[in-house]
């Protein structure tokens, strides 16, 4: 099969002819059609964060596709198992035309949704829905600000909009400012704009200049939710939490249970998925796929491996 591989030290993924993998027992073999290129990709390629599974690794984690032996369209789990699995990172990942994944990262895709768009599903929507549902808890009286407008961050917008709550978006580029207004965004700024507090504030950059200037926004018994990944030092003053009675919340992955009532979001139209893919690439194209998230150009592309 073709796959595009991480080579250790190349800012590249080289695309190789490889053998399909086999499935043992309590396991699938899934053809894939389709996977989404996510910034969490470059943090392998390009900012020192090490896979778990030491290369030649196959990266991607957003996984649309086929179980090769029952037909079942399906969605792949990004993290899954108490040993936090992820896909492309502690085993290979969708960057191929087939992929071994156990039974239980395995969820039923409703007819109802593109099977190729429905890939972005698995993370770039999932993980926002899990932060803004299950640990921010936002309400509809909230007032939310969002640091990064990128694929996750966009549909933290969405999902907070969708909500009720007044969703302020901030970043530094004015094209995404005008897709979250698109999405919901009551108001949009630029980081060195902001003047009011907020309920909730949520990072989705993953930079410690970011996370500490999101705290700053909070107000009286304001939640800021971390969501972005960096693995650098923060400075906060403690005394702040503990007079305002503030919280800091991290949120990663999404809960399985959650998925169904994704799927039905999306189906009735309340959570839009078109407007988050950029472009969509055959596999030869994952460079310039991944080139284009690099230089911030797009919110999401997509790898079509059908």
């Amino acid at each position: 099969m073709k796959a595009a591989v991480l080579r250790e030290g190349n800012k590249n993924l080289v695309i190789e002819d490889i053998p399909i993998p086999e499935p043992g027992a309590g396991e699938v073999l899934v053809k894939v059609a389709a996977c989404g290129v996510c910034q969490t990709d470059l943090h392998y390629i390009d900012h020192g964060i090490p896979t778990q599974k030491k290369p030649p690794m196959i990266l991607g984690h957003e996984i649309s596709g086929i179980v090769t032996a029952t037909g079942q369209r399906v969605l792949l789990l990004p993290i899954f198992c108490d040993n936090r699995i992820m896909l492309g990172n502690t085993i290979d990942g969708g960057f191929a035309e087939y992929v071994k994944v156990p039974e239980e990262a395995v969820i039923p895709l409703p007819d109802e949704i593109p099977l190729e768009e429905g890939c972005i599903i698995a993370d770039a929507v999932s993980t926002p829905y899990h932060a803004v549902m299950n640990r921010a808890k936002v309400k509809p009286t909230d007032k939310v600000i969002v640091f990064g407008c990128g694929g996750v961050g966009m549909n933290v917008v969405q999902i907070s909009a969708m909500l009720g709550a007044e969703v302020t978006a901030c970043d530094i580029d004015e094209n995404k400012l005008e897709i979250a207004k698109e999405l919901g965004a009551a108001y949009t700024v630029k980081p060195d704009q902001i003047n009011t507090k907020y309920d909730v504030a949520f990072e989705v950059i993953g930079k410690p200049e970011t996370i500490e200037a999101a705290f700053k926004t909070l107000g009286k018994a304001g939640r800021l939710c971390v969501i972005g990944y960096t693995n650098q030092n923060i400075t906060i003053n403690p005394a702040k939490i503990m007079f305002f009675e503030q919280e800091i919340i991290g949120s990663i992955g999404c809960r399985i249970g959650d998925y169904s009532k994704i799927f039905k979001l999306v189906i009735d139209g309340k959570i839009k998925l078109d407007k988050l893919i950029a472009n969509k690439y055959r596999l030869e194209g994952i460079n310039k796929a991944l080139d284009e998230l690099r230089k911030s150009k797009v919110l999401r592309n997509i790898i079509l491996l059908s």
